[in-house]
């Protein structure tokens, strides 16, 4: 089973920058994807973006050119920058693994808070 642990979070103005981290443990890190949604109040979760154990990653519009996910694979972790952020963006973010064919591990969020 592999667990994961995300920080980071917290509260910043519209226009600022937060970079949120994942920590991996067991399983084989470098296999498998991983990916980052977020749950907005009253919202239902919601695809941020991932990135394949190779390195490519994909997003949804909304954070493209604004978001970038990356790994280290070394350090069993995956980052989440995220620039220009706006009120819209004001969620908890969970980061996820996947593996057997779903989003297998789950973490248990950070509350990302922006201000206007």
């Amino acid at each position: 089973q592999v667990q994961l642990v995300e920080s980071g979070g917290g509260l910043v103005q519209a226009g600022g920058s937060l970079r949120l981290s994942c920590a991996a443990s067991g399983g084989t890190f470098s296999s498998y994807s991983m990916g980052w949604f977020r749950q907005a109040p009253g919202k239902e979760r919601e695809f941020v973006g991932r990135i394949t154990g190779g390195g490519n990653t994909y997003y949804t519009n909304s954070v493209k050119g604004r978001f970038t996910i990356s790994r280290d694979n070394a350090k069993n972790t995956v980052y989440l920058q995220m620039n220009s952020l706006k009120p819209e963006d004001t969620a908890v973010y969970y980061c996820a693994a996947y593996f057997t064919g779903s989003w297998g591990s789950w973490g248990q969020g950070t509350q990302v808070t922006v201000s206007s």
